[in-house]
């Protein structure tokens, strides 16, 4: 899973880099917050949201999608009441690494949403989570089970999203084994 910076006319893998325009999020341990996920798609976002210390990822809503207008101040409403200083929105490229129609639309959505929330805003490659999901909830036997696909979806995305942020290799220790 990659981050991927929008500038303008394509999609480049990047570290960290966030939407083109938009603030880079802070990667000190000063001031963290929450980071909403947001399974993006036609009908339906998947929502989930870390802790204020980024250590865990919990699937929070499934929003059902109705007009730009209303979803984009349920999504405020959400961030205001969590807290929330970052969004991660994951971009569904092909297998391939190509971007096509869906991650143009998801990066549309992480475009309107940067400039709606003023929140930093990053895209996510995607690839697999739903196929994830579907593995996890298939396994499950728990309550966990009844939770729709899209938020289970932003769950594994935000999770992989956290598991890089913390585990940053120090260029010192590159190469050694331990």
């Amino acid at each position: 899973m990659r981050c991927v910076a929008y500038n303008g006319s394509q999609m480049k893998p990047h570290g960290r880099t966030p939407l083109q325009g938009v603030p880079a999020a802070s990667t000190s341990h000063e001031g963290l917050g929450r980071i909403l996920a947001a399974d993006y798609g036609h009908k339906k976002i998947g929502l989930a949201l870390s802790d204020s210390l980024r250590l865990t990822a919990q699937p929070l809503t499934t929003l059902l999608r109705t007009n730009r207008g209303k979803d984009l101040d349920r999504l405020r409403d959400i961030c205001r009441k969590n807290a929330v200083r970052l969004i991660i929105v994951g971009h569904p490229l092909h297998l391939t690494g190509e971007a096509g129609d869906m991650a143009e639309e998801a990066a549309r959505f992480a475009k309107r949403l940067n400039k709606n929330l003023g929140l930093p805003v990053e895209l996510v490659d995607e690839r697999l989570t739903t196929w994830e999901a579907r593995e996890t909830l298939g396994k499950s036997n728990s309550s966990r089970s009844s939770r729709p696909l899209d938020e289970v979806a932003a769950a594994i995305l935000l999770r992989e999203y956290l598991g890089r942020e913390r585990l940053p290799i120090p260029a010192s220790t590159m190469g050694e084994v331990r």
